[in-house]
């Protein structure tokens, strides 16, 4: 019997995997490399994303910059517009440009949307928050449900509400070495050439000569 469950359930988990798989995104005014994978359920808008990253499902990401070998968990939100907090109302009623509301009642001219900055190799946890101009570095990792609000250094590892720094990946020497060789805008024969050393990052920059 309970193997009988087991292959019943295994059949669900692959037809529930499809259907998630097959959902649509809604992707408008944007770039994304032919080499990344973009998931169902999102929402991108006025977004460059770079080589070899993924985004999750569910995500939303809003006029950002994404740079190349990125990982974005599911239900990541980067991005977005701020309402204008200097006049009489901060509700979109007000404003010109089309949004969700239904009315209007008056047409002011507002547009803040600042563009968001995600550097190469950058891992953005399940379920966290990039809030829209911040610029994260190189390298660095952003934990699950994190809430952004400030620039992050590069190879830097933050979590939390807000979003405060846990620790440094590597030595500083190590992420100096790293930020100077930018491996990242190697052409895809020449990391293959020499990702046989990237599980050990102080090897790899010895054999490159950058570290000694």
């Amino acid at each position: 019997m309970n193997k009988v469950l087991s292959g019943f359930g295994n059949v669900l988990y692959f037809v529930a995997r499809i259907q998630k798989k097959l959902r649509l995104s809604a992707i408008r005014d944007s770039v994304i490399d032919k080499s990344s994978t973009i998931e169902g359920g999102c929402q991108i808008v006025g977004c460059h994303i770079d080589r070899h990253s993924f985004c999750g499902y569910d995500c939303v990401i809003l006029n950002a910059k994404i740079g190349s070998f990125c990982s974005i968990a599911d239900s990541v939100y980067i991005g977005g517009a701020n309402h204008p907090k200097h006049f009489v109302s901060t509700s979109p009623v007000f404003l010109s440009h089309r949004d969700s509301v239904k009315a209007k009642l008056a047409r002011h001219e507002y547009v803040d949307m600042p563009r968001t900055t995600i550097g190469n190799d950058v891992w953005i946890g399940h379920g966290a928050k990039v809030r829209a101009g911040v610029q994260v570095g190189h390298g660095a990792i952003i934990g699950m449900g994190a809430v952004v609000t400030k620039n992050v250094l590069p190879y830097t590892i933050v979590a939390g509400n807000p979003a405060r720094q846990i620790s440094s990946r590597f030595r500083d020497c190590v992420i100096e070495a790293l930020l100077k060789v930018e491996w990242w805008s190697f052409s895809d024969d020449e990391i293959k050439r020499i990702a046989h050393n990237f599980n050990d990052p102080e090897t790899y920059l010895r054999s490159a000569g950058l570290i000694p």
